[in-house]
């Protein structure tokens, strides 16, 4: 099954029905699936034997296939004027790793600084020195940019951002590309992005195009740009995380909970939340089930996967049900600090009426 729903039997490779040499039998059913899909799978099955409701197999985990992901991000945001905010510069860079921020600079200290007590230790004086030049660099190249922006699109008070970086797949030890990004965003809407795979500037919106013109007509530039998300931006990120090992690979489990509160807009249902918090890495799965079978997703509330002030991150799903309904209800993660998965039953007693 497939978020809870039968696979047509079509898309199925099947033994048939076979008999053991103690005169029970078995059944076989595989389906070719992408390595990286991640939708929840499980077995259903269904036999005489058994007591209603049908018993259902653990949760399909992808176990060995479990992709190991690490990722670095850089992002830049520029505003065409101050605001007179406190902690909102006229430009800001902050460079991500797993996550986790590793440096930082703003327009009114121009200076790059470490965020995490490793880079200060591992990184060389000069790296720090280059870096303050470079993010000064950028800071004038968003500047001007910003105000092209503006008379292109008719505005007068708005801000540009630019995020990129890589991920890569580190699983058996072995280090693998798997994702470039560069990508523009204009008021937070997308503006232009770069197409690794095809070496092209992609335009969203017409007021893109003549970038986008203008950019793909210089084929190095392209060029460095792939380069760049394939091949330095993943020298630094194995660096990084050979450096910070110690912080960046230690994983802490999710302590996870289930409980239920009235709903706000039908008195005869409750919301049946799962909360999973305190884990790292940020990447984990967490099913709301019914009977041990995944609720759809679109049936479900999510919260997104949000940081805690402590550096981990917390998810909260929920589903609306009758106040009276009879089935067994249980919350089932998966995350990589654990050997097997946590299960979490909702035992009908902590309503909060």
């Amino acid at each position: 099954m497939k978020f809870g729903t039968s696979l047509p039997e079509h898309m199925l490779t099947s033994s048939g029905v076979r008999p053991n040499e103690d005169g029970t039998y078995q059944l076989r059913k595989s389906v070719e699936i992408s390595g990286d899909d991640p939708a929840d799978y499980d077995c259903y099955l269904h036999h005489s034997s058994l007591k209603k409701p049908p018993s259902l197999t653990p949760q399909w985990t992808d176990g060995s296939l479990k992709k190991v992901k690490h990722s670095l991000f850089y992002i830049y945001s520029a505003l065409n004027k101050d605001v007179s905010l406190p902690g909102i510069y006229e430009f800001t860079a902050l460079g991500l790793l797993d996550d986790r921020e590793i440096d930082y600079y703003n327009s009114k200290e121009q200076k790059k600084i470490p965020k995490q007590s490793w880079m200060m230790e591992k990184m060389q004086e000069d790296y720090w020195e280059k870096g303050t030049q470079s993010r000064k660099s950028k800071e004038q190249w968003f500047k001007v940019n910003v105000e092209i922006l503006m008379q292109r699109m008719n505005h007068n008070l708005h801000v540009l951002q630019w995020r990129h970086g890589c991920e890569i797949d580190e699983s058996n030890g072995e280090v693998k590309f798997l994702n470039g990004i560069d990508q523009y965003s204009y008021d937070g809407s997308d503006f232009l992005s770069f197409d690794n795979s095809h070496r092209v500037w992609v335009a969203p919106v017409q007021a893109a195009e003549p970038t986008k013109r203008k950019w793909d007509g210089v084929s190095i530039l392209n060029q460095y740009t792939q380069g760049y998300l394939e091949k330095e931006c993943v020298a630094w990120l194995t660096k990084f995380m050979e450096y910070g090992k110690e912080t960046l690979r230690k994983h802490s489990p999710p302590d996870v909970h289930a409980f239920a509160k009235k709903s706000v807009q039908d008195s005869k249902k409750v919301s049946l939340t799962c909360l999973a918090t305190g884990f790292y890495p940020k990447d984990v799965d967490l099913s709301v089930r019914k009977f041990g079978t995944s609720i759809p997703e679109h049936l479900i509330t999510t919260s997104g996967i949000r940081p805690n002030d402590d550096g981990t991150y917390q998810l909260r799903k929920s589903v609306e049900i009758n106040g009276d309904d009879p089935a067994d209800y249980d919350c089932c993660l998966t995350h990589s600090s654990l050997t097997e998965p946590v299960t979490k039953k909702w035992g009908n007693y902590n309503c909060d009426w």
